[in-house]
Formats: structure tokens, sequence, C-alpha cells
């Protein structure tokens, strides 16, 4: 059954109900929702060095070790709530900011078939990217290892391939405009993903060096490095301030004339 307008009361006048509820900058939307993980992290580091050392540094080597790993950084308690609460924040405007750059290359690139298939692409290694940061989180490492390996997995591979796919659509976007943010965007998804994937090599190196030899130190070399992949990781995606900088996020309630 239809409601009439004239039905609708409360204590706001039409004129109110038209109005956004919730009107916010893309910038600061985007920092936001990078700053969720990246302050769980140092918390959970920092309260791992504290006061797990020990345990947090342990690996079957029992060699000496300075550092943790992030997997063994978040799977105590409190570390473990505090990460999951703040991937579990940041998770829906992740999928949000996802939805929007597939609208926007839509848009870009509405005549170009060989970079629309590539904008589906990177929809989906975003969602994937997303799904598994999601469930390494939520399965830490020493409840099931072999979901939690495997989550980490699909992270880092989905990651990559995400990053890879961005450099190209912006490489083409860079070609034909000369926005000079768009331009500066580029450069810095280029930057940051040839860092990251060094950073992936160079502690894949250290993490099979350790397993193989059990060298006190090279563990914590792993570590170091795996923290650059993750806050390149995160830096990749603040490059959405350079994007969607003239935008907003909006929530407003509907349209007056709307039935329900």
């Amino acid at each position: 059954m239809a409601l009439q307008p004239r039905m609708l009361q409360g204590p706001y006048s039409s004129l109110d109900r038209d109005r956004p509820l919730i009107r916010l900058p893309f910038t600061d939307f985007a920092v936001g929702t990078v700053l969720l993980p990246l302050v769980g992290l140092i918390g959970c580091l920092f309260i791992s060095l504290m006061y797990h050392f020990e345990d947090s540094t342990y690996t079957h080597c029992q060699v000496s070790n300075y550092l943790p790993s992030i997997s063994s950084a978040i799977s105590r308690v409190p570390e473990r709530y505090i990460w999951r609460c703040c991937i579990g924040l940041h998770s829906a405007p992740r999928y949000l900011v996802t939805a929007a750059y597939f609208s926007f290359y839509r848009c870009r690139f509405a005549k170009r078939l060989p970079e629309l298939l590539l904008s589906g692409l990177a929809l989906l290694c975003s969602l994937a990217e997303n799904s598994g940061l999601l469930l390494l989180t939520y399965v830490a490492s020493t409840e099931t290892y072999s979901v939690h390996k495997n989550c980490f997995i699909v992270f880092i591979a989905s990651s990559l391939l995400h990053m890879l796919v961005t450099c190209r659509l912006w490489h083409v976007i860079r070609k034909h405009y000369v926005n000079p943010e768009e331009i500066t965007s580029y450069r810095w998804k280029l930057r940051l993903f040839v860092f990251n994937v060094s950073c992936c090599l160079i502690a894949a190196y250290f993490f099979r060096r350790h397993n193989k030899y059990c060298e006190a130190g090279v563990y914590t070399l792993f570590a170091f490095f795996e923290y650059l992949v993750v806050f390149s990781n995160m830096a990749f995606h603040m490059t959405a301030f350079w994007d969607f900088g003239s935008k907003e996020v909006i929530v407003a309630t509907p349209p007056e004339d709307k039935r329900y």
C-alpha cells in the first residue's frame, strides 16, 4: 500500500527530508578507509612487541628473531579483536570504492572494449582482494592454518593483479586526458606497484631462506618486508585521493514524491 506524503510525519519539514543526511568529501572518505587498517596494524604490532614478544616472534627454527610476522601479530588477544574490528569497519567502504572505480572506468572506456574487459577484471580482483583480507583476518593462523594461508595467497595474488591492471588502465587514461591530478595518480600508482612487487619478492626470498637454513635474524627481515608489502598496498589504495578528489559521498533520504 502506498503512503501519501502528507501521512509521513516527524520532526522534519519536507524541505529537511530532501536534504542529504551525510555529505562527506571523498578525500576524507578515502583517508579514513585506509587509516582503519593502518592504525589497527600498527597497534597490533606495538602490543605484540611490548606484551607478547616471545610468543609472537617464535618460529619452528627456534633462532633469534626480533619482529613478528603480521599473521603472528594479529593472532593473539587483544590484537586479534583490534585487527578484526578495524578490517570489519573498513571492508564496507572498500567495496563501495570498488564499485565507484568500476563506474568510473565504464564512463571513461565506454567505446573501448579491451579497457572495458580490463575494468571488469579489476573489479573481480578488487573484490577477491578485499574478501581474501576479510577471511584471513577472521580465520587466524593459530586456528586453521591452511585456510589462513590460502586466503593470504588469494589476497596477495589478487592484490598484485589488481595493481597491474589498474596501472594499465591509468596508462591509457594518462595518454588521452590531460588532468594533472590523474597524471600524478598514475605516477604514484606505478611507483607503488613496482615497490610492492619488489618487496613481495624480497619477502618471499627471506621466508624461503629462513625455512631452509634457519638463520638468526632472517625471519625478522621477512617480517620487515612483509610490513612494506602491506603499507605500500594501503598507499596504492590511497591514490583514490586524487582519482575522486572533487567527488562526495552522500547519504540522503528518498525524494518526497517516491512511493513505498
